[in-house]
């Protein structure tokens, strides 16, 4: 069960109104890597779970985590949204990053045509699950599929890609108080890169999961001359020089080879039969009309 506490995780007020602004927080609100995803990608990772407690409890911990961040978002556009005058906004599109996506229009023109209309006529001056252009959420981006390596792989990415649009975000307003809640989301994220990074480390050093993912799958069942060969579809030879083409491969499992110009590994050219004409598919060649009857 969950209880709420009154109190936000931390502190989500703005010194002034910012419509245009609050517009811009609704991606990392409701868009795919936006606090939405990640709360509902590891809620559903966490009650799915069938390994070990500590990994469930360490799921659960820090998805209810993300309900907080979910609050504090949206209590922050909520507040950006408040009696928000479009010359109370001039500030922010002096922002020299601002200013250069706004390519030299002028200022209230660019914040009125940037303002959500959906914010008023929808949600009353309120926050929406969707993202920064009006995309609704979607549950497509939530990620539990109950391999445990495989998930907290996918959560470094995005926690990763959070991040990075926060970090952006954080250069596009001056407001102190946006910046202070967004250095909180900043360095939370920064923990959960860590956590991640570490529970795959835990997971493997249990021996519950390694590389490659799924583990338990035979491998002798795969076609193991391809295994570890990098193919080389482009006409750069630069690839070769990495890691991943020469040596040992990190599961220990192989050595990569590089393979410069693959070849086919078959001689099947894709060519498909004919169908029933009453499908009214485009034929090899004319049908006449009485055939489809």
């Amino acid at each position: 069960m969950f209880f709420r506490q009154r109190q936000l995780a931390y502190h989500a007020k703005p010194e002034r109104p910012d419509p245009l602004f609050a517009k811009m927080l609704q991606e990392p609100l409701g868009g795919q890597w936006g606090e939405i995803s990640v709360m509902m990608t590891y809620l559903f990772q966490g009650w799915n779970c069938r390994g070990p407690q500590k990994y469930k409890d360490m799921i659960m911990d820090i998805g209810t985590e993300e309900i907080g961040h979910v609050e504090m978002l949206a209590t922050m556009i909520a507040r950006l949204l408040e009696t928000s005058p479009v010359e109370q906004q001039e500030d922010m599109a002096k922002n020299s990053v601002v200013g250069a996506v706004m390519g030299g229009a002028r200022v209230e023109d660019a914040i009125v045509a940037g303002m959500n209309p959906q914010h008023y006529i929808v949600a009353g001056l309120g926050a929406r699950p969707s993202d920064s252009i009006g995309n609704p959420w979607t549950s497509a981006y939530t990620i539990a599929s109950g391999n445990l390596l495989a998930d907290f792989r996918f959560n470094v990415t995005a926690e990763s890609q959070g991040r990075l649009q926060v970090s952006r975000l954080y250069n596009m307003t001056n407001d102190t108080g946006v910046r202070d809640m967004l250095s909180f989301l900043i360095a939370r994220d920064t923990m959960h890169q860590n956590q991640w990074l570490a529970a795959i480390r835990e997971l493997e050093e249990d021996g519950l999961e390694m590389t490659p993912v799924p583990s338990n799958f035979p491998q002798d069942l795969e076609k193991s001359q391809v295994a570890y060969q990098f193919l080389n579809h482009s006409e750069g030879v630069e690839s070769q020089q990495g890691r991943w083409a020469n040596g040992p491969s990190p599961d220990g499992k192989g050595q990569f080879t590089y393979v410069d110009r693959p070849p086919a590994y078959t001689e099947d050219e894709g060519e498909l039969n004919p169908i029933d004409p009453r499908v009214y598919g485009t034929p090899p060649a004319p049908v006449p009309p009485a055939a489809a009857e």
